[in-house]
């Protein structure tokens, strides 16, 4: 018995000096905000990834046949992903420029109201998001933050921050591994809830906080007034059905939100030359 409860101690020991190491070792610096985030992932995986699913997703998809409307997502996407790039570049971070891609599509949905944009700089607008960005600054407004999200590395620290939670729950198996079956649950259920509210759910909040900041920046230095991002904000609010709370959502509070903004778009403006 003496000799398994070693056996177990040696194994935890492992895990946690592994996660310790890995922690410290992959450790990068966001831009603008200089927060550092986790990428346990090699880049070239997630992009690997991310075109894949993107291709997927068209694939599934029924892209728009409106020809007003595509180019519009096209032209604002590609002022915006010069923006990035050029930011990137004063930045110090030019060497990134050639894992972009960048591809702007719109799908026909107007019941999704939404646009993401994968790693590597795949871009998808839906046409239920057009009704309240309105015209090209509101769409500026939406692909500064996707994009924002991109240069920004999110997606790699998305999953690093999961794969860094599954590995604290098996440190955590084993290290009550001579407790009874039914502690053992409740530990792991807890640990279950802990790390998406206490960790997941605020890291997640951070990066959307994080992509509204270089989101304005991005637009402002695309030649779209940053004071857009307040009023397309504002009509979104007011079409926010009931939400949860807001330290158990991914996303900040719309009053939070546009609270935030209103310093961000101040600090873009100096970007900003009409």
């Amino acid at each position: 018995m003496i000799l398994l409860g070693n056996t177990r101690l040696r194994l935890w020991l492992i895990l946690v000096t592994a996660l310790v190491m890995a922690f410290f070792a992959s450790c990068a610096e966001v831009p603008l905000t200089g927060r550092k985030s986790l990428r346990l992932v090699p880049e070239h995986e997630v992009l690997s990834l991310s075109f894949q699913q993107y291709n997927e997703v068209l694939k599934k998809s029924t892209l728009s046949k409106d020809k007003e409307k595509v180019e519009m997502v096209r032209q604002v996407g590609r002022r915006i992903a010069r923006a990035a790039e050029e930011f990137l570049e004063d930045q110090g971070l030019g060497y990134e420029i050639e894992h972009y891609q960048w591809e702007f599509n719109l799908i026909e949905n107007d019941k999704v109201v939404n646009a993401w944009c994968m790693p590597g700089g795949k871009v998808a607008v839906y046409t239920g998001i057009l009704k309240y960005t309105k015209d090209e600054a509101g769409l500026a407004v939406v692909l500064g933050h996707e994009v924002a999200h991109a240069i920004a590395h999110h997606g790699n620290e998305r999953m690093s921050e999961a794969l860094l939670a599954n590995f604290g729950g098996m440190a955590l198996s084993v290290a009550l591994a001579n407790r009874p079956t039914r502690t053992r649950q409740l530990f792991m259920a807890a640990f279950g809830v802990g790390a998406n509210v206490g960790f997941l759910l605020p890291y997640s909040r951070i990066q959307e906080s994080e992509a509204d900041h270089i989101g304005v920046v991005l637009m402002a230095r695309a030649g779209y007034d940053p004071r857009a991002a307040l009023s397309f904000w504002k009509r979104m609010r007011k079409t926010s059905s009931k939400r949860p709370p807001e330290f158990l959502s991914t996303h900040p509070a719309p009053e939070t939100r546009i609270k935030r903004l209103m310093g961000y778009v101040d600090e873009a403006m100096q970007y900003y030359r009409g």
